[in-house]
């Protein structure tokens, strides 16, 4: 396949595709979630926390609220104003409190103070929806019930041409359709890492790109 040029058959989408998993593994061979925790009920709150906010603002301030919140019993006994002024500086700050508590109150309640392994289940708990349960059993617990779907992972799978669909559901569906089950959580990671050091959404770095000579974006920068 020359050059930056479309495939145009089946295998040459799977080549294309494989090309793109290898320079991935090669350039990222070991990274995972970038929020900071020490197990899947801190995940959970964490991921709630970077909802329209940085991995290094919650990063930040997740710290201090585990050590003034050290068990989900705690998080589950809180008012909602004060975790909200706790987690105040993430953002949409009463709604997440709101999710965090009544997430540890149904876990609590419901799930016998254990985070859900199947995703199903995990859904039903307030604040993890489908990205937030596929973060939580992708790095947690090694299961791969998906692809996470963030703005990274929509912009470059959109701009790479692995799909043309627009909202996370659908984009989603036609990840899990081409990558290896064994991809699924790896390459969210992966991703969410090329987007931030490379293929940034205001200037990509199309000159150090390893994958540029696969990619054939209108908006490529000058190489």
């Amino acid at each position: 396949m020359s050059k930056a040029s479309r495939p145009r058959t089946a295998v040459e989408r799977r080549e294309r595709l494989q090309q793109f998993l290898d320079a991935l593994d090669q350039r990222y061979p070991n990274v995972t979630c970038a929020l900071h925790h020490n197990d899947a009920w801190q995940l959970l709150v964490a991921t709630i926390l970077s909802a329209q906010c940085t991995d290094e603002r919650v990063n930040k301030v997740t710290p201090e609220l585990f050590r003034k919140y050290p068990t989900i019993q705690d998080f589950a006994a809180v008012s909602q104003d004060e975790l909200a002024r706790d987690i105040h500086s993430t953002g949409f700050f009463n709604n997440k409190a709101k999710s965090i508590i009544g997430a540890a109150q149904k876990i609590l309640n419901e799930f016998g103070g254990e985070i859900p392994r199947e995703i199903d289940q995990l859904l039903t708990v307030p604040g993890a929806a489908r990205k937030t349960a596929n973060v939580v059993l992708g790095t947690a617990f090694g299961i791969a019930s998906g692809v996470v779907v963030d703005t990274h992972v929509s912009r470059i799978s959109q701009r790479l041409d692995l799909t043309k669909e627009t909202t996370p559901e659908k984009i989603e569906r036609d990840l899990v359709r081409i990558l290896p089950r064994e991809r699924w959580i790896q390459f969210a990671h992966q991703i969410i890492h090329f987007g931030r050091e490379l293929c940034v959404a205001r200037k990509p770095k199309c000159a150090e790109c390893p994958v540029e000579a696969l990619c054939y974006a209108k908006d490529k920068s000058p190489l």
